[in-house]
């Protein structure tokens, strides 16, 4: 995902800007620049690669200039080299686009008949292009910036400055965040309000489809239809500190060893420690009124949606459809007259998600959404937020957004099992004290790190990995997968134990390890069973359980212990293991941990 920082300032603003670029790093990107306006003129520096290029770049030739735009680019159309790098501009025109422009080539076209000059492969550029056309037809920047809006198609977050006005920034924003910041005689325009942070917290979110013309007395904002709005000023309660590793190599390492003081945090909305049971804010969704419940997301927090699943199946006997958003939103699904949604994302922002939620919403579901960033677009369009406390995660593979989420999703199955009638207060008793126990827990799983790490050293090795589980632990299985291959690059794939023998197995030999997830639960034996399919064929089983489960698994090539735990909440404590393993695996094999390659943090194009 792509980020924006535009600063209307008093002073030059270039190196405010590239500050504020460093706070989105974490959306990951794969160049950088910076425009501003001097002397009726834009001007602009860019570089391929990561931001300290663009600061070497601007050490060597300043950028001066009281007005800026500045831009982190992942690459969608177009390599990622200097030229398709943001911003892009005109003689007149720089812009900043996050999004993809359906419609550009047909766009292009239409200008290069005209005479108009492309620089760049990029969708980007039609913008900048169709602005400055408009402009030489006597139209106010104003007016050529909303005939452009008119004319593009696709999701965007769109900031633009032109070389004749010093005071001028236009944003548009539809499918892509963006949001204006107050400050005293100046005024920033940025992705979110963690790029906003160091310059003000008095933030305002342009809704779906709003462009605003913003100058430093100010801002007007208008609504698709181009009608005046008002949009509500919010006090961020985003810090305005820059987010460091904390004295670990990469953020994605800090962040594993934050679950469990978040996993802390998150319990403390919902749960009541004194009494045992639930705050109100677990039930503020009514699951009791609803005959099927669907759960759908994207990535890591599908497999919390799949873990949640058996939840709600099980405290609260809740039917639950659980699908991929990118395929939910393309559905002919027969929603239920009384059916409630419940989507889930850590940034909010997801495209596929908050397109799957407002199908969902229009046809009459109920909708709740887990986010980690209650100002997100998915918070506003849900009737109900439940917000994780993770605070900011800059690792692009995610790690403590999940078991946060997973810690809320628990949450949110008993506050429905109690309502459903199906768990008893002295039920929910049970239930929220093995709840209450997994940041310790996980704690004592994160101990195993020097034997995770010894592991990893052979796992770097293989070019193919397998993940078995069974039960609420086979989206562990799946997520561990995941994991891996995100960071490490190695090729990994997760299964239900069950169906090794239904196809997977052909793929078992010497060179392939097993990483199988077990502890001692209910279908602990018939996973061990499978395992030792695996070995007899070959295979190097890495068994992940308990100490009881270990001692009675037998020979295995490799073991890591995790603490014994409720089987309900296994997976809030064994995401630390596997996320140990894809993390040394990744830091062996020298890969860019925490962003890595062709992966963005927040996916908001389809």
């Amino acid at each position: 995902m792509c980020g924006i920082i535009g600063i209307l300032g008093a002073k030059d603003v270039s190196q405010p800007i590239v500050e504020g670029l460093k706070r989105l790093e974490y959306r990951g990107y794969d160049s950088a620049g910076v425009a501003t306006i001097q002397n009726g003129a834009v001007d602009r520096r860019r570089a391929a690669g990561k931001l300290n290029v663009l600061v070497d770049v601007l050490e060597k030739d300043p950028l001066p200039g009281i007005i800026g735009i500045g831009h982190t680019r992942w690459a969608t159309h177009g390599a990622a080299i200097d030229a398709n790098a943001h911003p892009h501009a005109t003689e007149t025109v720089a812009i900043v686009h996050n999004g993809i422009i359906e419609n550009f080539r047909e766009l292009r076209e239409e200008l290069t008949e005209k005479g108009r000059h492309f620089e760049s492969a990029t969708d980007s550029e039609v913008i900048a292009q169709l602005v400055c056309a408009y402009m030489s037809e006597q139209m106010s920047p104003a007016e050529a910036f909303r005939k452009m809006l008119s004319r593009i198609r696709g999701a965007f977050a769109i900031a633009a400055i032109v070389g004749a006005d010093e005071d001028l920034i236009l944003v548009a924003r539809k499918g892509s965040p963006l949001a204006i910041g107050r400050g005293d005689n100046e005024m920033y325009v940025g992705s979110d309000a963690f790029a906003l942070a160091p310059f003000t917290n008095r933030v305002t979110y342009l809704d779906e489809g709003d462009h605003a013309i913003v100058t430093r007395g100010g801002f007007e904002i208008f609504n698709e239809a181009g009608e005046p709005a008002t949009r509500q000023e919010i006090v961020s309660s985003v810090g305005d500190a820059l987010v460091d590793k904390d004295g670990h190599r990469h953020f994605m390492a800090k962040e594993i060893y934050e679950q469990p003081e978040v996993i802390g945090h998150t319990l403390s909305r919902y749960v009541d420690p004194t009494t045992g049971a639930l705050h109100e804010a677990a039930h503020a969704f009514d699951f009791k009124s609803i005959d099927r419940l669907i759960i759908s997301a994207c990535g890591t927090a599908y497999y919390a949606g799949l873990i949640a699943k058996y939840w709600f199946e099980a405290w609260a006997k809740l039917a639950v459809e659980i699908d991929i958003a990118s395929e939910l939103r393309y559905r002919d699904i027969p929603y239920a007259e009384n059916g409630g949604a419940l989507f889930i994302s850590q940034s909010g922002e997801t495209a596929d998600t908050l397109a799957a939620l407002r199908e969902a919403k229009s046809q009459g579901q109920r909708i709740a959404a887990v986010v980690n960033v209650p100002e997100s677009s998915i918070a506003r369009d849900a009737d109900v937020v439940f917000p994780t406390a993770a605070g900011p995660e800059i690792g692009v593979a995610s790690t403590k957004a999940f078991t946060c989420q997973l810690t809320t999703l628990a949450c949110l199955a008993i506050a429905a099992g109690r309502q459903r009638g199906v768990l008893s207060e002295e039920a929910e008793g049970r239930v929220i004290s093995a709840l209450m126990e997994t940041p310790r827990l996980l704690a004592q799983a994160l101990q195993q790190e020097d034997k995770i790490e010894k592991i990893s050293g052979d796992l770097a090795n293989a070019r193919d990995i397998l993940y078995i589980g069974r039960g609420v632990n086979f989206p562990v299985a799946l997520e561990g997968a995941l994991k891996l291959k995100e960071i490490s690059y190695i090729h990994a794939e997760g299964y239900a134990a069950g169906e090794l023998k239904h196809g997977p197995i052909a793929l078992i030999d010497e060179q392939v390890p097993v990483v199988v997830v077990a502890p001692s639960d209910r279908h602990y034996e018939k996973t061990i069973s499978n395992m030792h399919e695996i070995i007899a064929r070959g295979g190097r089983p890495l068994l992940i359980s308990d100490a009881e489960g270990i001692k009675n698994a037998g020979e295995v090539w490799a073991a890591i212990e995790a603490p014994t735990v409720d089987p309900m909440m296994a997976p809030i404590v064994y995401a630390a293991p596997i996320q140990l393993l894809a993390y040394f695996t990744a830091t062996t094999k020298g890969t860019d941990v925490d962003q890595p390659r062709n992966l963005a943090k927040s996916v908001t194009v389809e």
